[in-house]
């Protein structure tokens, strides 16, 4: 059934719209003010919105330009009883789907609703149009450490200076480096990603720099490495901490001279690509440790960009639900729009460990074991680790053997302090294997 919200402060207009559209087979849902509407939008996300140009608390273009921002495939339709040129024009550039006069024709009404209806649906069944696309690259956000976010990363658009990316696990730092090169004159090159940890140390060398043919078993063809491939581009170092100290020396003389070297080979080359790299750790403090070099720490810091965990922005949460459900939905062609009650207060006093990452595997996994189109508090508790009644975690009600892995490899991972080839060691197993057990229980690395 087809969601439609009517935002108007007039009472007989919304009682009229309420009992009209229900008749149609619509599933209507109303608001009074722009407040309310809009906490309406993030609690159902009803793919049609009704919207009074004039409200008691906001400007209607205002809060249109916020819900096409946010929810770009739903289609607005503008009403208003003081019609205006230069309302009109000003609603339809902002993104309006009609503009229609009041006191309304209800066969106009019909019209642009049919027609609504028959774009939403269309996006649905084929995944094309705004709603796709740059969902996977966008910040979403609005509170003051996110804003400041925006603007710095608005400025490192304007050049090609080198950046180190720092944050928590699952804070989003491959996404900044995106936005970044997205935006910047590197833009038109490639994007190449370099996991500096998911990569077998003998290979790191050969995959970063290339290799000749015939410069070590196996190496039966020449290959180019990361720093080639992003030329004219730009290169995201994930992970810069795992760079072993004696391949560091090696980073730190491409990015003073843009020169290198294949494994194997004699030939300088160059390189004019952009490097970001990105750490969850403290680099400075490895530095005093003397596991990483001071002068390759200084020349990767020219910019240093810091991503807050979501626990310092938890007031952001609404949004990226949202956000996420919109792209779940999607992506699995789901049709869960509805959050019980007392949802938002629930994921709002969590403290989120594993970040923005954590809140849409969480959504993932809530979304696809709800039945209906609501997420109730229950499937929240559950899987926050809060059952109903219950302060303990839901470690206890694990009975897999994926789960007993998991919490081994957790175990092991812990009294190693996160190494990974200790750990693999002790686990009888390889480091590769580890990587990818690691990425598929979604194991938190510090």
């Amino acid at each position: 059934m087809i969601e439609v919200l009517v935002i108007d402060d007039e009472y007989p207009i919304l009682e009229t719209l309420k009992m009209y559209l229900s008749e149609k087979g619509y599933k209507v849902l109303v608001a009074k003010d722009g407040k309310e509407g809009w906490e309406t939008l993030l609690r159902f996300g009803p793919k049609i919105v009704i919207l009074d140009i004039r409200l008691p608390d906001v400007n209607g273009i205002d809060l249109l330009k916020k819900i096409i921002t946010r929810f770009p495939g739903t289609k607005v339709i503008m009403i208003t009883a003081f019609h205006e040129m230069q309302t009109a024009i000003e609603a339809m550039k902002s993104g309006a789907f009609d503009y229609i006069k009041k006191p309304l024709d209800i066969g106009e009404l019909d019209r642009a609703l049919g027609r609504a209806v028959h774009m939403s649906m269309g996006h649905n069944d084929h995944g094309i149009g705004t709603e796709g696309g740059e969902d996977q690259e966008v910040l979403v956000g609005s509170s003051h450490s996110m804003l400041e976010l925006q603007k710095t990363i608005g400025v490192l658009c304007t050049n090609n200076a080198t950046v180190l990316i720092q944050g928590e696990t699952g804070t989003g730092k491959e996404l900044v480096a995106r936005l970044i090169h997205k935006n910047s004159s590197l833009k038109h090159g490639p994007f190449v990603v370099f996991d500096c940890a998911g990569v077998v140390e003998n290979l790191l060398e050969s995959e970063l720099f290339g290799h000749e043919k015939g410069a070590f078993t196996g190496a039966i063809y020449t290959k180019k490495g990361a720093v080639e491939r992003a030329e004219n581009g730009t290169l995201f170092m994930d992970e810069i901490s795992e760079l072993p100290i004696q391949l560091q020396g090696k980073l730190l003389g491409f990015l003073q001279r843009r020169e290198f070297q294949r494994v194997g080979g004699h030939e300088v080359l160059r390189s004019n690509c952009r490097v970001m790299a990105a750490s969850n750790k403290d680099l400075k403090e490895m530095v005093h440790k003397g596991l990483f070099r001071e002068d390759l720490y200084f020349r990767l810091k020219v910019v240093q960009v810091h991503i807050p965990p979501l626990r310092e922005r938890l007031e952001d949460i609404p949004e990226l639900v949202a956000h996420f459900m919109g792209k779940i939905n999607r992506d699995m062609k789901l049709g869960i729009s509805k959050l019980e009650k007392g949802v938002l207060d629930l994921l709002m006093a969590y403290s989120w460990p594993g970040n923005v990452r954590e809140l849409e595997n969480t959504l993932v996994e809530a979304m696809v074991k709800t039945r209906g189109d609501m997420i109730s508090k229950e499937t929240i508790q559950r899987l926050l680790g809060q059952p109903k009644g219950s302060k303990e975690g839901f470690k206890n009600q694990l009975t897999t053997l994926e789960a007993v892995e998991r919490d081994h490899i957790m175990e092991t991972l812990k009294k190693v302090n996160y190494s990974r080839k200790k750990a693999a060691q002790i686990l009888g197993i390889s480091l590769p294997t580890l990587r990818a057990k690691i990425a598929k229980y979604e194991i938190l690395m510090p």
